[in-house]
């Protein structure tokens, strides 16, 4: 499931759960008990009216209410929002750097849904089009953060970053002195592995270090559509500019998805080395 259907479903419930908390649905509710309770005798329209009625009735007025909730474009944006950041633990991101332009990001995203509310018709849709890729872009670089934290906080990782070297200086050395061939194979391919192991460690520093910079040239190309945004009109012509905003942030969560499967790559090698 992608992240929009995701959070399109999570916005339905959360849009249902706000209609029946709403002070509407308890003054409904305290109305049709009322009712319900002391007014029995009436004849309306000819017609006996029985106590099971007005909780007929209730129960109409609430379904009313849930429905035009769940019908108001402001209020399922307000419950969008609401439910992405929920998503995003961003106080759980050890790495300080990564959680300040986690939380960057998030202040962007908020300043561009005001923006949203400044126009309307066709060029409203398109902005709110550009919120949800927006979405896709943040939750990326969430992604990003989480791999920067694996990489850094792995105690393995940095202790073989000091031990290999040397277990290879060592190895060498024993070969070098070694007299019986067949274990001198043996200590070659030992030298083989300590090397793949030393280049695996060294290309998984090198992916946090790129993920780090992608971090910052993100949330830069962020500000970037946010002042673009930000002097859009509301003519029409500006329609073909919000579109090309939409394709450069695609392309930015392109970028996105491939350092993701690039640290991906490298850290499966690294696990896999280490089992």
């Amino acid at each position: 499931m992608s992240i929009k259907e995701e959070s399109r479903r999570q916005v339905l419930s959360t849009l249902v759960m706000s209609a029946l908390l709403r002070w509407e649905t308890a003054v409904t509710i305290l109305v049709t008990m009322i009712l319900f309770l002391f007014v029995r005798d009436m004849n309306i329209a000819g017609i006996a009216w029985r106590p099971e009625f007005w909780l007929i009735l209730g129960a109409l007025a609430e379904g009313a209410l849930v429905v035009s909730t769940i019908t108001d474009p402001e209020e399922a944006q307000e419950a969008l929002a609401r439910d992405f950041e929920s998503r995003y633990q961003i106080d759980q991101i050890h790495s300080r750097v990564s959680r300040e332009r986690l939380k960057s990001a998030m202040e962007y995203r908020r300043n561009m849904l005001k923006l949203v509310k400044r126009h309307g018709g066709a060029m409203k849709m398109h902005l709110r089009q550009t919120v949800e890729d927006i979405n896709e872009w943040i939750s990326h670089m969430y992604t990003l953060a989480e791999h920067i934290d694996a990489s850094e906080g792995n105690d393995i990782v940095e202790r073989d970053l000091k031990e290999v070297p040397q277990k290879i200086n060592k190895v060498r050395q024993r070969i070098d002195l070694e007299r019986d061939e067949r274990v001198k194979q043996d200590l070659t391919a030992q030298l083989k592995q300590l090397e793949q192991q030393r280049i695996n460690l060294e290309a998984t520093v090198n992916s946090a270090k790129r993920a780090e910079i992608q971090l910052e040239s993100t949330l830069s190309s962020l500000g970037t559509i946010y002042a673009q945004m930000s002097l859009l009109g509301s003519k029409e012509v500006d329609s073909s500019r919000a579109q090309r905003l939409r394709l450069e942030i695609q392309d930015e969560v392109s970028n996105l998805q491939d350092t993701i499967e690039a640290m991906d790559e490298v850290q499966t090698q690294t696990r896999r080395l280490e089992a």
